[in-house]
């Protein structure tokens, strides 16, 4: 399976923490995380506005379609295993979806605060480890 980039916030404990369970979740390894700000990012996102490129994660689809915000759920669970009635169900939905993600987003600092500092330390391991088997893939040295 082609490999899907997800872009995120790697200043932002409670979305490290978010992206490590998606990680968990994507046995397959069909999600290649890239931190937002870096010039991998801003190469994939273009001409988007820096304010717009940090307010949200974004989805880089195997299909080179690009996704962001609660629009992003639909395409991201398809990816996962078990993950299609939860597609559906973004997909049938995409206001809520969007709704749901902002009222989230919003209160991404309270929802880290709830976070102990091992659990963010094991976040990064994981997307870590996950960021090393993607450049020791593509160079050839898996």
């Amino acid at each position: 399976m082609a490999s899907a980039v997800i872009l995120y916030d790697e200043d932002c404990g409670f979305c490290r923490w978010c992206l490590a369970k998606l990680l968990a979740w994507d046995r397959r390894g069909s999600l290649r995380p890239v931190p937002l700000a870096t010039p991998e990012a801003d190469r994939i996102l273009g001409d988007m506005p820096r304010d717009q490129q940090m307010s949200s994660w974004h989805l880089l689809a195997p299909d080179g379609r690009l996704y962001s915000a609660g629009l992003g759920f639909a395409p991201l669970f398809r990816l996962l295993p078990g993950g299609a009635p939860l597609a559906e169900l973004a997909a049938r939905a995409p206001r809520l979806s969007e709704r749901g993600y902002r009222w989230v987003a919003d209160r991404r600092s309270s929802f880290g605060r709830l976070l102990s500092e091992g659990a963010k330390r094991r976040a990064d391991r994981r997307i870590a480890a996950r960021r090393s088997h993607h450049v020791a893939a593509a160079s050839g040295r898996r």
